[in-house]
């Protein structure tokens, strides 16, 4: 009776307590969304819709806003992913680690704070667009940079939205069962004919695709046989008198690049694969020019690209104006011959491939040349000397991406297409070839050398 007693008279006590706790917990901060929103829950929420806010950055970005932006990227059917994070979100890796959790072949665009940086897959968009499109959005706010950037990325961008997006119920819609029967059969009726079309595209694309690496094998084994010729002129014996250590490892550099340019030749099934050839056959090139310098006594070369003429001349030695037909005037790396024609005003030693219509120069012949291009002369400088140029042109396209890459240094593994599932099967260059995926450099895939984990925002 005594415990019933105390029972009772306690009962005012417990419940002050329990007040007292549910007004602590009402009015203690909320835990951080950041803290236990990781890469893998922003993936989830991406693959379910093209825009992302984390609740401890819904200040950035409205619902309204959001929903806006979202209903614009699934309008035009591209696989534009979009997350606004809070500014203190980690950024190593972030991106490389989003697309691999992800999964989705597209463009990925990130606002941190008030930073802003993206990444794409090269069948989607290429390096130079993805930078230029992040520079010219840096230092707006958040719903005008990310709206602007989403109205230029969709007018440039290739690929179509992933099928996860998609789909909506029909419950509650009053629709008749005799009704989805009979669009029921007339999807599958119509999925059979665009299965159909699909492989037939596959096919004509496929047998392009060949006849194009077929053409530029040609010009590739003739690049190989020069350069083959070159070594068996330079007559080089490692035993030779006055040979030391460093001519012996030049050749031995050249000799491995030529074995290298010929086995990749040989493996090659796409005209995107002979851009290893090529810059294997750039860095022979450069060791043979290291060579000759050290056997007759000159200073060694400067590192430069080859000639923009014709890469068969070796590495270029200074550079010269240049105006293509057509075309604004331009600095491009040249050879000491050719730099004299130039002077003396003449016509640089072209190189000139077969093409539908007669020889043309290389840039000119079509676009699987990119890719061969791209291994001679890199990412830094081709877009610039090929500007103007037919090869140029082409290369400046979403198609072409899809197709052959970008051309130089950003090629998609797989051959998967915006919006295709690849899950980690992508190349990481794409997302930070010199950062590790890290935030920085303005789209400039790897910050230009930043620092581990910097944003940059930009130039």
């Amino acid at each position: 009776m005594n415990a019933v007693r105390r029972t009772t008279r306690s009962l005012p006590g417990l419940l002050f307590l329990a007040l007292a706790l549910a007004l602590v917990a009402l009015t203690a901060p909320a835990p951080r969304a950041s803290a236990v929103t990781g890469v893998s829950a922003v993936a989830d929420a991406l693959r379910k819709n093209p825009v992302y806010v984390d609740p401890a950055a819904a200040a950035q970005l409205s619902t309204a806003d959001a929903d806006a932006l979202a209903r614009q990227i699934k309008d035009a059917n591209k696989p534009l992913f979009v997350a606004v994070l809070p500014a203190d979100y980690p950024t190593k890796n972030l991106f490389t680690d989003l697309r691999t959790a992800t999964g989705v072949t597209g463009l990925y665009a990130v606002r941190l704070g008030d930073r802003f940086d993206a990444r794409a897959d090269s069948s989607v968009l290429p390096r130079t667009a993805v930078q230029n499109l992040v520079t010219s959005v840096q230092g707006e706010s958040a719903k005008t940079q990310l709206t602007d950037f989403t109205d230029r990325a969709l007018t440039n961008m290739g690929g179509k939205a992933p099928a996860s997006w998609g789909g909506g119920s029909t419950g509650g819609s009053g629709v008749s069962s005799t009704a989805l029967i009979a669009v029921g059969a007339a999807v599958v009726v119509g999925g059979a004919g665009a299965y159909a079309l699909v492989r037939r595209n596959r096919r004509r694309h496929e047998e392009e695709q060949r006849a194009a690496l077929d053409r530029l094998r040609v010009v590739v084994d003739e690049d190989i046989t020069a350069f083959g010729e070159e070594l068996d002129r330079l007559d080089f014996h490692p035993a030779e008198p006055g040979a030391d250590d460093a001519m012996r490892a030049g050749y031995e550099r050249a000799l491995n690049a030529y074995e290298q340019a010929k086995s990749a030749m040989a493996d090659a099934r796409r005209p995107e694969d002979v851009r290893a050839v090529t810059q294997a056959l750039e860095d022979g090139r450069f060791s043979l020019a290291e060579l000759a310098a050290r056997r007759e006594g000159r200073p060694l070369p400067e590192r430069r690209p080859p000639c923009f003429f014709d890469p068969r001349h070796g590495p270029s030695v200074t550079d010269a104006t240049w105006t293509p037909p057509g075309g604004a005037p331009r600095e491009v790396p040249v050879c000491a011959a050719d730099a004299t024609r130039l002077a003396d005003g003449h016509d640089p030693a072209v190189r000139e491939v077969d093409t539908d219509y007669g020889r043309r120069p290389y840039w000119d012949a079509g676009p699987a040349y990119g890719p061969w291009a791209g291994g001679y002369f890199g990412g830094g400088i081709l877009p610039g000397l090929l500007l103007g140029t037919a090869l140029g042109g082409w290369m400046s396209a979403p198609a072409y991406a899809a197709d052959y890459g970008t051309g130089y240094g950003d090629f998609g593994a797989g051959g998967y297409q915006g919006g295709d599932v690849s899950g980690a099967d992508f190349d990481p260059g794409d997302f930070g070839s010199f950062g590790g995926g890290d935030f920085g450099g303005g789209g400039d895939f790897g910050g230009g050398g930043g620092d581990s984990g910097d944003f940059g925002g930009g130039f």
